[in-house]
């Protein structure tokens, strides 16, 4: 049914393979466009879309945690645990 397809990278315009088996998984999630990047393009994508997470401690149980926002002093942070508890009780 599948079979091996050589695309060119939008980015670099390298050519790379489009494999059976990368192929069965794009099916598997219900992917339906091909991928437009060779695989080193889209690595070089994902860390450069990253965001940086800072170190914190969190507000309600002191365990230490990571947020997506430099921490400032006297406000609350909470790790994930205990903002989602937080959550519930709205």
């Amino acid at each position: 049914m599948y079979q091996d397809e050589t695309l060119v990278c939008e980015d670099c315009g390298k050519e790379f393979m489009f494999t059976v088996g990368e192929q069965e998984f794009y099916a598997e999630k219900g992917l339906v466009n091909k991928p437009k990047r060779c695989p080193e393009c889209r690595k070089a994508r994902r860390q450069k879309n990253r965001r940086k997470l800072y170190d914190a401690t969190c507000s309600e149980c002191g365990v230490a945690t990571k947020v997506p926002f430099k921490p400032v002093s006297g406000k609350e942070i909470y790790c994930k645990d205990c903002f989602l508890k937080r959550q519930q009780q709205v």
